[in-house]
């Protein structure tokens, strides 16, 4: 029988799983409301277990990659608070107790003079959903853009915002200021995009927020010019040898002056009633727009203050964000039907009485998985109400039980897989067809393995795996290289032209290297950070078979040589209990068969003892090197670097100008080099 603290459990394992999609995979299940919903039923679970606050699982926002150098934000790039509207319309109601607390803060008025509400006027700007950027111009020129991150420390990505041409790469000015902004993809651009990704066989973008994400986290930035990027900038949160306006609705107008791309549909009212009754009447604009907006931004407008109100380590006192409620339509229920995935993960899929919902008609949604499936009580000939997570992928959000009718039927849980008829498995919070083999999960692994992020044959998208698994009787990555062009030649819409193309594609593609072939297999816990990791640090796939092989005489040791790598010890069993498969060593040793490099393409890490498995921290200005060629370093060693300070880090790298980093270091006794003794532990 299950228990309060399994429920538990599975909550945080939800969490989890829907935190990695949106901010590290740039994409999302769920709507904002619906994640709101499950994440205050966590929370409310861990009040009534009385669960320390040190043991509940905190979501922390962080959006920075892999391949990226990182470099510190100057001020943090804090959260909003936010309020967020439902059908009782409750939003409008917690905006105005917001303005009025603040209004009425007695040392607010006592340190400023502030004689009546009026003196809190404030600025409603539109919430535009795309991805933070912090701009700094010296004198004039573009000198460094960093993504949001984790707030404190985010990734640089000024070649890739030079590239999309969304803002000036100089503007009218002396000294040196900071701008924040929100970099988007218009929606015309997005509708263009996900056409070109059905074709391609690629994932649909969910909305402009995860497109315009994950297109600027490339590492080549060269196929960003002409994508259609734009940007919107709202806030200077500081500046030196720069006189800036104190008031924030007079910042929109002098960023214009600059040259800066700012937008004209930000007022200014009296207070917080009128601020709700902007933000009621820009909903009623919002389709209108060309770009996506998934709420409105209410400050201060009086930027003095700022300090003054301070804030939580989270979000600061002196805005907030109201957010629109999503639009449902309810309809009927007819079927659920289940799909098998690469991983052999089977997803239940609505089956529905086609509804216009936000100018589309929907005639399927998802369900998630079946434990959501079974915490709604969706049943067969309900009455169901449908949303679009992110605007875009409809999904069941609840049922209306008052129109349950007297036969609605449970949905029962698969115990055999639907494709091959095979057993099933269940981990975690998902049910799996347990057979490798499975038609279903084959081609879709295929598919997989040709996408971009993998071996990038983009001639093989979905229709063609299809054939060459139907036709040709290809089971396995290794089978697609031994195609030839005259049985491609022989398939549907597929000419002598076409089929030499991919068969040469396929050839390009022999040369990617363990890493992207790692990835492209989609094994379960490896994705492109990990396997970079993993082939960079063991060079080739016959070092991965040698320690999957080791993982069966000595498991713990196994482990442990993981462990000592940076990985998890979960995540280390999971990558082992792979490796170790004979079926797994025999898909690689195939690959190798036909002529596929199985060996790392960039730098092998060497590791060294003391470095290898630590986390590093830099802080201030070294000497000789850069703060990116010393993190480069560390990681050929085998260590790892970090923004932030803890009980966890190995070792604080100080320069001159080191700053809070160096202090808190001092105070948790982590032990502290310069630079010679970097280079002195990595045996340089």
């Amino acid at each position: 029988m299950k228990t309060p603290h399994d429920e538990l459990a599975r909550l945080e394992a939800e969490l989890r799983h829907h935190d990695e999609l949106y901010y590290r995979q740039a994409t999302q299940e769920l709507s904002d409301a619906a994640y709101d919903a499950l994440r205050d039923g966590y929370l409310a679970l861990c009040e009534r277990l009385q669960v320390p606050q040190a043991q509940r699982y905190v979501r922390v926002g962080d959006d920075r990659s892999e391949g990226f150098v990182r470099r510190a934000h100057r001020m943090p790039m804090l959260s909003l608070g936010k309020v967020a509207d439902d059908a009782d319309g409750s939003a409008g109601d917690h905006l105005i107790a917001w303005w009025h607390g603040t209004a009425t803060r007695k040392d607010l008025r006592a340190r400023h003079d502030l004689a009546s509400d009026a003196d809190l006027s404030l600025v409603v700007e539109p919430k535009i959903d795309g991805m933070s950027v912090s701009l700094t111009y010296r004198d004039g020129r573009l000198e460094q853009a960093l993504s949001r991150g984790d707030g404190r420390e985010g990734d640089d990505i000024t070649a890739q915002v030079l590239a999309t041409g969304a803002v000036p790469a100089r503007i009218g000015l002396r000294g040196t200021i900071e701008v924040r902004g929100e970099l988007y993809l218009p929606m015309a651009r997005l509708a263009a995009l996900n056409d070109r990704q059905r074709v391609a066989g690629e994932r649909i973008f969910a909305n402009e927020r995860n497109a315009c994400a994950g297109m600027m986290k490339s590492k080549d930035p060269a196929p960003l010019a002409g994508i259609g990027i734009k940007a919107f900038v709202y806030q200077v949160p500081w500046a030196e040898g720069v006189d800036v306006p104190t008031s924030q609705f007079a910042i929109h107008t002098w960023l214009h002056g600059l040259g800066l791309p700012v937008n004209d549909r930000v007022v200014r009212v009296a207070d917080g009633r009128a601020a709700a009754a902007a933000c009621l009447a820009f909903g009623a604009l919002r389709d209108e727009l060309p770009y996506g907006t998934d709420g409105m931004v209410i400050k201060l407008d009086d930027r003095r203050l700022y300090d003054r109100l301070g804030g939580t380590g989270h979000h600061p006192n002196w805005g907030i964000a109201y957010k629109f409620p999503p639009e449902r339509r309810a309809t009927q229920l007819l079927d659920v039907i289940v799909q098998v995935g690469k991983s052999g993960k089977l997803t239940p899929v609505a089956v529905l009485q086609p509804v216009l919902l936000a100018k589309t008609t929907v005639s399927r949604a998802s369900l998630h998985n079946f434990r959501e499936l079974e915490r709604k009580d969706v049943r067969l000939g309900d009455t169901v109400l449908v949303e679009k997570a992110g605007e875009i992928i409809p999904q069941v959000v609840e049922v209306v039980l008052a129109k349950r009718p007297a036969d609605a039927r449970p949905v029962p849980r698969p115990t055999v897989c639907p494709s091959c008829g095979g057993a099933v498995t269940t981990a975690e919070i998902f049910i799996y067809c347990a057979n490798p083999a499975c038609p279903e999960q084959v081609r879709e692994r295929l598919a997989h393995f040709c996408s971009r992020d993998a071996m990038d044959v983009q001639e093989f998208g979905p229709a063609l795996v299809d054939q060459v698994v139907t036709h040709l009787g290809v089971a396995s990555p290794a089978d697609l290289f031994r195609l030839t062009a005259p049985q491609l030649a022989g398939l549907e819409r597929m000419g002598d032209k076409s089929a030499d193309n991919a068969v040469k594609a396929l050839a390009r593609a022999k040369g990617r290297g363990l890493a992207r072939v790692l990835v492209g297999l989609a094994l379960d816990g490896i994705g492109e950070k990990l396997a970079e990791d993993l082939a960079s640090r063991h060079g080739s796939v016959a070092a991965l078979i040698t320690l999957g092989t080791r993982f069966h005489s000595d498991p713990d040791g196994a482990i442990n040589a993981l462990k000592g790598e940076g990985i998890g010890e979960t995540t280390a069993r999971t990558v082992l209990e792979q490796i170790a498969d004979v079926r797994l060593q025999h898909v690689l040793n195939d690959l190798a068969a036909v002529g596929v490099a199985m060996t790392h393409t960039g730098t092998v890490v060497q590791a060294i003892t003391g470095v290898a498995g630590k986390t590093f921290v830099l802080t201030g200005t070294l000497p000789t090197l850069k703060r990116h060629e010393a993190e480069a370093l560390i990681k050929a060693a085998g260590g790892s670097t970090s923004g932030a300070v803890s009980k966890k880090t190995g070792y604080v790298v100080a320069g001159a100008e080191a700053g809070s980093k160096l202090a808190k270091a001092q105070e948790l006794g982590v032990t502290v080099l310069d630079e010679a003794g970097l280079l002195s532990l990595l045996g340089r």
